[in-house]
């Protein structure tokens, strides 16, 4: 199966844009979970407003499907300022960047997602963008060439990335503000479940609120497509209400167990199970076995595995854990 058609992928898919945007939060107060990270920049706001002042550059980083979006909306909502969205890979050339900057206004927020991914080229003339609110433009070539300055306004930047090792170092530095974004935990996603099938006008039981975040991965944007596909079968083959039954044939039917794992998730676990005796085993060597690409192994599969403890990240490489055995039904043995 395709990675984008995955029903657990924490990608963002084309056609979810318009109702991710109904379900997202507006303001500081209604996002759910992230606390530590909420707090802090509730604090770092009222005191930019306080200043009149832009807010530090804020930079995100964890697995994709957390929210790091949501929350820079956010953030430019409650300074009452725009909001300007891009990505490392849309920016191709210094001038892309220089024209994103300069129509920027006093205060604005620029976010720029999978900002790992900037050319080198780009980045070196944000840096100064970063520092100093002005960049500088080659015009010319040859002999003839010269260097102009162009000031721009004070703006912040909130750069989001799934690889905060990939950043360089001089990039990372000019972040004023640094935030980790960890996977939810169980009453989390419940209410954000319970929030958006109000947005959504589906009614939801108890027990079927458990059952979705249970299955979802730690992630609020899998949590929601749950919901989404629960609502599609309550609505043809039920009540018009969600509740555990429909929600345990909609998960079924989708090939989600009961720790939210989809095929290639346990086919990532039987694979080392079988050929390398649960291991370790190298990433590029899990890679190659089930012809997927290294880095969504790392982003996307690893860490919600690793959170529930069914794969062990050692220096000499992927461990199965004794659980997996357990959930997968093989036997274990030490030998």
């Amino acid at each position: 199966m395709d990675y984008e058609e995955r029903i657990i992928t924490t990608n963002l898919k084309t056609d979810e844009e318009s109702i991710e945007l109904n379900l997202r939060p507006k303001k500081l107060k209604e996002y759910i979970g992230q606390k530590s990270v909420t707090d802090n920049l509730n604090i770092f706001i009222e005191a930019a407003q306080l200043r009149n002042e832009p807010l530090d550059h804020v930079l995100f980083y964890g697995p994709p499907g957390l929210g790091k979006t949501t929350l820079a909306g956010i953030i430019a909502s409650e300074l009452g300022v725009d909001l300007r969205i891009t990505s490392g890979p849309a920016i191709e050339r210094a001038g892309d960047l220089a024209a994103i900057l300069t129509n920027l206004n006093d205060n604005d927020v620029l976010f720029i997602d999978e900002i790992h991914r900037l050319n080198r080229s780009v980045e070196e003339v944000l840096y100064s963008a970063m520092e100093d609110y002005a960049i500088d433009i080659i015009i010319g070539k040859g002999p003839s060439a010269r260097s102009i300055r162009i000031d721009l306004s004070k703006f912040t930047l909130i750069g989001a990335t799934t690889r905060a090792g990939s950043l360089s170092a001089p990039l990372r530095d000019r972040f004023g503000v640094i935030s980790k974004f960890e996977l939810y935990n169980l009453d989390e996603l419940k209410l954000i479940i319970k929030r958006s099938a109000d947005i959504l006008g589906i009614g939801i039981d108890e027990n079927s609120l458990t059952e979705l975040a249970k299955r979802s991965r730690g992630t609020p944007r899998v949590a929601n497509r749950l919901l989404k596909r629960v609502r599609d079968f309550s609505q043809v083959k039920g009540s018009g209400t969600i509740d555990l039954d429909i929600t345990k044939e909609t998960l079924k039917s989708l090939g989600i167990d009961d720790e939210g794992l989809e095929g290639l998730d346990r086919e990532i676990l039987n694979m080392i199970i079988e050929r390398f005796n649960g291991g370790p085993v190298g990433i590029d060597t899990i890679a190659a076995s089930i012809g997927e690409d290294k880095i969504t192994i790392e982003d996307v599969y690893e860490p919600y595995l690793i959170q529930i403890g069914f794969l062990h990240r050692t220096q000499k490489g992927r461990m199965v854990s004794r659980e997996a055995y357990k959930h997968l039904g093989i036997e274990y043995s030490d030998d």
